[in-house]
């Protein structure tokens, strides 16, 4: 889908599920990812009624540049409200695009998996704007570089081997303008999306994120619920889907029955409204007090 005027400026999508759905999941991924990294995420919730939309950016340079080229998607979709899955750099931009549309909210929640909200703890903001001269072996290496070595269990080494051949198909141009945008000195002003119900997705063995990144995540959402996984390095949603898919279905539940609901409302039973309608009920009264 092409909606710049800019026609080299191409949008992959899948789009599955119950097209009848006005506020699905949509998954954004990290900088070495295409929208098929989803694909677990993607068959399982569909399955369950949710309509689920991965997504693979066109080359954007900047982050104001990504979130009007991503509004301009919703628009051509026309999706009025959405949720976001953002991976890494998927979760980086899902904050931006929160942020950017405050005024006229698009975003109705998030899920920041292995997320960070400020650029500049990968020490890159220097060479940022050098990464469109390098040749792509050398940006393959820079994220190469990221992914985890050693002894993996089968999952994990599946998962990194998938990535791996996902990055091989990505050019020059996508791979730096995505580490552009992973690198160039930004962070999320976490005032102006305050409202919006987040779920705060990490790993606890080895990931590229730093502990400082994950406790700053924590500092910016207090109220956030949070999602851990013992293990699942950097790519969780592949090598951990069934948790990741647990998680991704506790956090929507909380819109069921509500017309910000990603699934179809024939999918779910009546017993589950019930426990929702009390839970939300008892949570506002919480809230109160």
């Amino acid at each position: 889908i092409i909606v710049d005027d800019d026609d080299s400026k191409v949008w992959s999508l899948y789009d599955a599920g119950p097209r009848s759905i006005r506020c699905p999941l949509i998954f954004l991924p990290p900088v070495s990812g295409t929208a098929d990294v989803f694909f677990q995420q993607i068959l399982a919730l569909t399955g369950w009624g949710y309509r689920v939309i991965a997504l693979q950016y066109p080359v954007y340079w900047d982050h104001l540049e990504f979130c009007d080229g991503f509004r301009k998607l919703l628009d051509h979709l026309q999706l009025d409200k959405v949720h976001l899955f953002g991976a890494s750099l998927g979760g980086f931009l899902a904050q931006k695009f929160a942020e950017y549309t405050h005024k006229s909210p698009r975003v109705q929640s998030l899920i920041l998996c292995n997320a960070f909200s400020d650029t500049s703890i990968f020490n890159q903001t220097w060479t940022a704007n050098s990464f469109w001269l390098m040749p792509a072996f050398m940006l393959k290496k820079i994220v190469l570089g990221n992914f985890a070595s050693g002894p993996l269990d089968p999952e994990m080494a599946d998962g990194i081997d998938f990535m791996v051949d996902r990055l091989e198909s990505l050019g020059q141009s996508e791979l730096a303008s995505r580490l552009t945008l992973n690198c160039q000195n930004s962070y999320v002003e976490p005032h102006k999306i305050r409202d919006i119900p987040v779920t705060i997705m990490d790993v606890f063995d080895q990931s590229a994120l730093s502990t400082e990144a994950k406790e700053e995540m924590y500092k910016l959402y207090p109220n956030a619920r949070r999602a851990h996984l013992k293990t699942g390095g950097n790519f969780p949603y592949l090598c951990r889907s069934a948790e990741v898919n647990l998680y991704i279905q506790i956090h929507l539940l909380q819109f069921h029955g509500t017309r910000y609901a990603a699934i179809d409302p024939s999918m779910v039973s009546a017993e589950e409204l019930e426990v929702q309608k009390i839970s939300l009920h008892t949570s506002s009264e919480q809230e109160e007090q």
